[in-house]
């Protein structure tokens, strides 16, 4: 059967509520629950966080929004995978900016995968031994894990899972997404709640919430608002563009983009409540740490930031009254969010070899083929894994100003005004979206990819920062991202040659 019989390229979403459900699935992942809550420790004051919180919301404005209302908008126009997309935006000749888009997203699911079977190793593990009471017991408990073969099987079984969810296309994703989505927000508020209840735990959510306005003066502060900002909400890694493939027209884009950034932030708030409340409850209360030592814990990541996930909370929960469900609906709560961000990303690469003429059963094959085989350096080596986490984390940013770079060649005030200003049922939107797309996202991209740059060269790894091979380098981002750009742009030709352009038929 030839690709153009495949009626996958022709699915589109059933509702607009499969849709939210869906694209939240895309936003909210273990970024909420896994990375958040650390770094929100990580970059708060001696006295609170609030003032990281207050960088974070102003790019949940200023960047993620205005790039998911990019993606959407784009993705639906083109009904293409992101190489096809851009290469019927801006042509043929800037087809490599979308490869190097869609290999971003790519090059991060090779270790997210990893990370999503850490977490359903811990669900069952969880489930069928006791927690553990300190952290001699809960540091054995990751090591043994790390130095058997368990890294691989789950890798394997998480890879797969995932690829069944996107076999038959947007409609299976649509279905599974309708059972993932609510039950995760479920667990989330039922846990949040409980551990409000627990003695101390306001201490948290008053440290999480008081602002240290003077940490505003601090680059690093708004570089690490932005990142997280990007995996909390998945702006510029391509997911929206190609779930908006499968958009309907009256599937407004900009209500859903708000709607989608405002949800996954409020996920965000929701973990970091449980999960500063818990620690603080069982640090400070029950154990009796003053709030110093018990940031230290929270900061310290530990390896690949497994550090306050997988090594501190089975402690917590081992000291709580009915611990072991809330440990058991945790883990399930996060292995569902790993579940619901992973689908998007193999979804991604398979409707960009789709575009090109594979057919879509073939394409799922391979891509998760090569996810594994790709992704196995980082389930046998943390500090591999941790740089691919840096790299590809911070190379959202260039991702991101590729996307603005599309909508500035292509026109803004067009595309405002035959995209985005003639559904009825859709909010209107304003031209600050053109000023935020064609100003401040390419501005902010390019001035804090310099100032991490200069920072990392001379403080971060002074000594190091010329060595390609040292995980945490300045040319160890340099080498991989040049790497990748030289090879699709040589490329260019072949790829826009490979990426078909159909027709989608009507809506």
């Amino acid at each position: 059967m030839s690709e153009s019989l495949d009626t996958s390229v022709h699915q589109r979403f059933s509702s607009r509520w499969g849709l939210l459900l869906s694209v939240l699935g895309i936003a909210i992942g273990t970024g909420n629950i896994w990375r958040f809550p650390r770094i929100a420790a990580q970059y708060g004051g001696e006295h609170g966080a609030g003032a990281f919180l207050v960088a974070w919301v102003c790019f949940l404005f200023l960047w993620s929004i205005p790039l998911i209302i990019t993606e959407y908008t784009l993705g639906r126009k083109a009904r293409s995978g992101v190489v096809g997309t851009f290469k019927k935006i801006l042509g043929p000749k800037f087809t490599w900016m979308g490869a190097f888009v869609a290999f971003v997203s790519i090059a991060i699911t090779f270790f997210y995968t990893v990370i999503v079977g850490w977490c359903i190793y811990y669900f069952f593990q969880v489930v069928v031994n006791p927690l553990p009471l300190n952290i001699a017991d809960a540091m054995a408990t990751w090591d043994n894990y790390q130095n058997s073969n368990w890294p691989f099987f789950f890798h394997a079984l998480a890879t797969c899972l995932a690829a069944l969810a996107i076999w038959k296309g947007i409609k299976s994703i649509e279905k599974i997404n309708k059972v993932l989505i609510p039950i995760l927000l479920v667990i989330v508020i039922f846990s949040v709640l409980r551990a409000l209840t627990l003695p101390g735990a306001w201490k948290g959510i008053s440290y999480l919430f008081n602002p240290q306005w003077s940490q505003l003066l601090q680059p690093k502060v708004w570089l690490a608002a932005l990142t997280q900002n990007a995996w909390d909400t998945g702006a510029g890694w391509g997911l929206f563009m190609t779930y908006a493939a499968y958009m309907k027209k009256e599937h407004g884009t900009v209500k859903n983009a708000f709607l989608t950034g405002i949800g996954n932030n409020t996920i965000s708030i929701l973990a970091a409540l449980m999960i500063f409340g818990t620690v603080f409850a069982v640090l400070g209360t029950e154990m009796g740490m003053a709030e110093p030592q018990i940031l230290e814990i929270m900061r310290t990541s530990g390896p690949a930031s497994t550090g306050l996930t997988f090594i501190w909370m089975p402690q917590l929960f081992a000291r709580m009254v009915l611990g072991s469900p809330l440990a058991i609906l945790f883990f399930l709560g996060l292995t569902f969010a790993g579940f619901s961000s992973l689908i998007a990303m193999l979804e991604l690469p398979t409707r960009v070899l789709v575009d090109s003429g594979v057919k879509r059963k073939r394409a799922i094959i391979f891509v998760v083929a090569v996810c594994y085989l790709l992704g196995i350096p980082s389930a046998k080596n943390l500090d591999i894994l941790s740089n691919q986490d840096l790299v590809w984390g911070i190379a959202l940013m260039i991702s991101g100003a590729f996307i603005a770079f599309a909508v500035i060649r292509y026109g803004s005030s067009r595309l405002r005004e035959t995209e985005l200003m003639v559904d009825e049922n859709d909010w209107k939107l304003g031209r600050w979206w053109e000023l935020v797309i064609k100003y401040f996202v390419p501005f902010a991209a390019v001035i804090l990819l310099l100032w991490w740059l200069s920072l990392s060269a001379t403080i971060y790894a002074p000594d190091q920062w010329y060595n390609p091979f040292n995980p945490f380098s300045v040319m160890s981002c340099l080498v991989q991202w040049f790497l990748m750009l030289g090879l699709f742009i040589i490329l260019n030709k072949r790829i826009a040659t490979n990426c078909l352009i159909k027709s989608e038929g009507p809506d």
